[in-house]
């Protein structure tokens, strides 16, 4: 048997043995070289260490957008001076007076320095970054040797956050050995902690799949150490999961109908929760659960909407029944959207909006633990995320039979694939800032297609010449010139066609991020199946780390997998 389908073990258990090193950690901080000087008000001034470390973090981000925004700088210089010395603060009191740039400028210098080093020395560092995985980077599970994911500590820095995360710019502390609780099996060779210091616990919890946690400072969350995804015990999971959505599919007709009933339900409880299921369903909006107020940032989902994240149009562009949303999803990403529903959602939209303020919750009657509860009775397994993996995934196979064309070559189907992948990542709402460099490329390509066009104009008058000289002297030898000089004209015109190709897949993608679903929300059998039958390389779509995680799909997918 493949080792996608070793034995079973009981209910919860996920592993009889467990051994590993625990955590990598950041090696410490180096202080900056003497001739390296910060200065405040124009005067050079000698920081502590630690208030020259966090200095350091600061002005590594100096030509970055973030450094240019005001929430970012006030959370830095009010964490930054929890740090100081009582003689630094004394001294600095004023963002805008500290000067960074030499810093910035040495750690500018020693990556350049880094970059252009030999091929032997980098060869050297890449030696010695290797032997540390192989000595932390793996572990043993039940007998098998698997790769471990994020193995190191994240170093620390300033957090970043995604979208405009009130908390950027605040202080992410190092992670020490007395923050981390390790999970190995008790029989197994437990991990040592780096000298001189001790773990904060050692469990031996065979009921959970990580190897090690913390808990970070900023958002106070924990943070885990777990196996790769090209393990066998993430792929079994992976697996299980497509196959819960690939389940929904039999019963989602059932449950659509149930749902529409529900809508003129006489509890306003049961309407709540058809109309926040018909969003889920057809939106693909993530469930929402209530949070902690002023942890984290002030996001939403379909079950935590308030009343000001929508707007009701009976009619709008040309549409009836309009409803408008607005509002920041995870991650604080803002989800934008006007949808034409069924007039009973939109009646039911106007009752549940009745006599509230716009900072009431729309459905104050539901909550996730409710719903959700609702979708296990429906089916085994079914929860309101495999919705957003069950419609993905059907939209990707759907669109892949709407949008390739057999007669295409190799970059005229990928294209069609990115479509495909894109109309999922738009249902998801997956999307990135544009990327800082893109008028750049965007202009290099443009310069290259204008170059070739001429190519091939230059081409087509050679044809013409070579046929003119033809037609004149019916000679052999200007015969084969004419067929020589129609090859490289269509090679030339080949090459053009898939540079436009490039270019019109780049600008369609430049808000977009195709990478959030291609790893968690579609079934890769679909793509396996897709490349199997039209003769698609499988590394033209997935890169090397995609392709150890699916590795199962690749394994098991013949051309006819239909989700």
């Amino acid at each position: 048997c493949s080792r996608w389908e070793e034995e079973k073990k009981e209910d919860g258990v996920k592993w009889m043995q467990l051994e590993h090193r625990g955590p990598y950690f950041v090696p410490p901080y180096e202080p900056l070289p003497k001739d390296v000087q910060f200065y405040y008000d124009g005067k050079p001034l000698k920081l502590s260490l630690a208030t020259e470390e966090i200095a350091t973090f600061y002005a590594k981000m100096l030509d970055h957008e973030y450094t240019t925004k005001e929430i970012f700088q006030n959370n830095f210089f009010h964490d930054w001076r929890k740090e100081m010395t009582s003689e630094e603060q004394e001294i600095i009191k004023d963002l805008d007076k500290c000067d960074f740039g030499e810093i910035h400028k040495y750690f500018v210098d020693k990556n350049e320095a880094r970059k252009a080093l030999p091929k032997e020395e980098k060869q050297k560092l890449k030696e010695e970054a290797d032997k540390i995985q192989e000595e932390y980077g793996y572990c043993i599970l039940d007998g098998h040797r698997e790769k471990i994911g994020n193995f190191k500590t994240e170093p620390p820095g300033l957090f970043r956050g995604r979208g405009e995360h009130p908390k950027m710019g605040m202080l992410k502390k190092r992670i020490m050995p007395e923050d981390v609780i390790i999970n190995c099996s008790k029989d197994s060779k437990i991990p040592k902690p780096p000298e001189g210091h001790k773990w904060k616990e050692v469990r031996f919890d065979n009921t959970v799949t990580w190897l090690a946690s913390w808990t970070e400072n900023i958002q106070n969350t924990l943070k885990y150490i777990m196996l790769n995804p090209s393990s066998k015990l993430k792929g079994e999971k992976d697996w299980q999961k497509y196959e819960v959505a690939r389940r929904l599919k039999d019963v989602v007709h059932t449950i659509r109908a149930q749902y529409r009933k529900d809508w003129k339900s006489k509890e306003i409880k049961k309407r709540q929760r058809a109309v926040a299921l018909y969003f889920i369903d057809k939106l693909a909006l993530r469930a929402g659960n209530e949070k902690e107020e002023g942890e984290t940032a002030d996001t939403v989902g379909c079950c935590s909407l308030r009343v000001e994240h929508i707007q009701l149009h009976p009619q709008l562009d040309g549409q009836e029944h309009v409803v408008e949303f607005d509002f920041l999803g995870k991650d604080s990403i803002r989800y934008y959207n006007k949808v034409s529903v069924e007039k009973p959602v939109f009646k039911n939209l106007q009752l549940f909006m009745k006599n509230k303020d716009p900072s009431n919750d729309l459905f104050e009657h539901l909550n996730t633990t409710f719903l959700n509860k609702h979708l296990q009775d429906l089916m085994d397994g079914l929860t309101a995320k495999v919705f957003r993996t069950y419609n993905a995934s059907i939209t990707l196979q759907e669109q892949l039979k709407a949008l390739t064309n057999p007669e295409d070559n190799v970059a005229g189907k990928l294209l069609s694939y990115n479509r495909a992948n894109r109309a999922v990542a738009i249902l998801c709402n997956h999307q990135r800032s544009i990327p800082k460099t893109f008028a750049r490329s965007m202009q290099v390509l443009q310069e290259k297609i204008d170059a070739k066009k001429k190519q091939v104009e230059e081409a087509q008058e050679e044809v013409k010449k070579a046929e003119d000289e033809f037609k004149d002297t019916k000679d052999v030898k200007a015969e084969g010139n004419v067929e020589k000089k129609k090859k490289l004209l269509k090679r030339l015109e080949e090459q053009l066609a898939r540079m436009n190709i490039q270019a019109t897949d780049k600008e369609e993608n430049k808000q977009i991020a195709l990478g959030t679903s291609k790893l968690n929300y579609l079934d890769p059998r679909i793509t396996v199946a897709w490349c199997k039958k039209f003769g698609i390389p499988i590394e033209k779509i997935y890169n090397k780390t995609q392709r150890e995680k699916f590795a199962w799909a690749i394994d098991m997918a013949g051309e006819d997998f239909e989700f």
